[in-house]
């Protein structure tokens, strides 16, 4: 009886004291998970296909992108309708505005100051044609959001494209039944690329390049360089070659469209120009 007495005085003392508040406990900061949406045009698709990887780097502000020791350093998303990292990665905070860097395809132990890449020499295959495709592209200062964040990808290399077309001592139909081989000449095939900016440098020693066909066109994937003075383009016609003179610049994130007009006596190239982006320059030639 004394003891149920003290409970029921120790609870009215509570009670009656009115500057004692007793605060919940305030529940940890929750954490905003990271998740990201692409934008793109392929070169052979209009968009990423099932397996697709990139990797993804986040740079928090004030700090700016290095080789290695960002906030996240070369983190694999993989494509599958939606993108699924490797491991889930968050925001810093609610607060803290970040810089996002993308490429494709997803290399393990990548030199984020020079990765190594290479085009393959054999593109008339459409798996090796896909396979020489390198993207890249950031998105700068994004605030923290439960929402994707939206990167716009575009080609690092140029797009060449060849189209032939009958001229002096040819016709369409004998063009058409001929059998044609194209080769684009002296170009290096490798690259190392800046990731903190999408700049390839062309690397590897020049050679040959077989283009794909599709749809009666030719197209490679090439490195960004300026070739020399020489044969450019080679098609072979029945055995004949018939060659493309001049120097060439080709430009990242550019398809160079090349119109040949095949002559058996001289008579002139028409080569114009068409692709992702305008290029003002025309370019000309002789393939004989």
């Amino acid at each position: 009886m004394k003891k149920l007495f003290t409970l029921v005085a120790l609870a009215t003392a509570l009670v009656s004291c009115d500057n004692i508040t007793i605060e919940a406990p305030q529940p940890e900061e929750q954490k905003i998970p990271i998740s990201i949406s692409t934008t793109l045009t392929r070169a052979t698709d209009s968009a990423f296909e099932q397996g697709d990887k990139v990797g993804i780097f986040v740079v928090n502000e004030p700090d700016t992108f290095v080789a290695s020791g960002n906030y996240i350093d070369n983190m694999g998303f993989t494509y599958s309708d939606e993108w699924t990292p490797d491991s889930a990665i968050y925001w810093l905070n609610p607060t803290t505005k970040a810089s996002f860097y993308c490429y494709y395809p997803y290399a393990a132990g990548v030199d984020a100051s020079a990765h190594t890449f290479n085009t393959k020499v054999d593109q008339s295959i459409l798996a090796n044609y896909k396979a020489s495709e390198f993207l890249w592209g950031k998105v700068e200062a994004v605030t923290p959001t439960e929402e994707a964040v939206d990167i716009t990808v575009n080609h690092s290399f140029s797009n060449a494209l060849v189209i032939l077309k009958p001229g002096d001592g040819f016709t369409e139909e004998k063009l058409a039944a001929a059998e044609k081989s194209v080769k684009i000449c002296g170009v290096k095939p490798g690259a190392t690329i800046d990731l903190a900016t999408g700049v390839a440098t062309a690397t590897g020693n020049k050679t040959n390049v077989t283009p794909y066909l599709e749809n009666g066109q030719y197209r490679a994937l090439i490195v960004p360089q300026t070739t020399e003075e020489g044969a450019l383009i080679v098609v072979t016609v029945d055995g004949v070659d018939y060659t493309l003179t001049r120097s060439m610049t080709f430009k990242a994130n550019k398809q160079h469209k090349f119109t040949v007009t095949l002559n058996k006596v001289s008579n002139g190239v028409n080569v114009g120009i068409g692709g992702w982006e305008t290029d003002e320059e025309d370019y000309g030639g002789s393939a004989e």
